[in-house]
């Protein structure tokens, strides 16, 4: 079940968010600083800003974030979509960027954008997937410490 997000929801939310980039990020970000991420330190972001949450048998396990682009160019973007690893290859994700961007589309957005790192295959697959498209324009962030390329995605609905 995908449904909107409480404040309640938080330390679930930040529970997925850290056990995933755990996983998803290991063969990019050193390993230590993935392992000392604190999921209270991600609890009052989630509290603040709630995602749309995948739930199964009443857990939460995955969480979209979408909205306004923080590009300025009044677009839509998909800020992050996380599933659990015990959850990946179950269709929660492929149900959650549906969710996603039919939020997207309620807030008035025709089209939307997202940024992955370049060097995630496993999410680049399923972005591609359902959809999206990369344009090649790239950019630095730094996660951890560490400064790794980004690579920009988009959709039209």
């Amino acid at each position: 079940m995908i449904r909107p997000g409480t404040p309640e929801d938080a330390e679930a939310v930040a529970r997925v968010n850290v056990e995933t980039w755990q996983a998803a990020y290991a063969h990019a970000l050193p390993r230590e600083r993935l392992m000392n991420l604190s999921v209270q330190e991600r609890v009052a972001f989630w509290r603040s800003w709630p995602p749309l949450v995948a739930e199964v048998d009443g857990e939460i396990v995955g969480y979209v974030a979408v909205g306004t682009s923080s590009e300025g160019d009044g677009g839509g973007e998909l800020f992050a979509i996380y599933v659990h690893p015990d959850h990946w290859r179950t269709g929660v994700g492929r149900r959650l960027i549906q969710a996603g961007e039919e939020r997207l589309r309620t807030l008035g957005h025709a089209e939307a954008i997202l940024w992955v790192l370049e060097d995630n295959p496993r999410a680049r697959r399923f972005y591609e997937a359902a959809g999206w498209s990369t344009d090649g324009t790239t950019r630095p962030i730094e996660l951890l410490g560490v400064t790794v390329p980004e690579i920009l995605y988009r959709k039209s609905f």
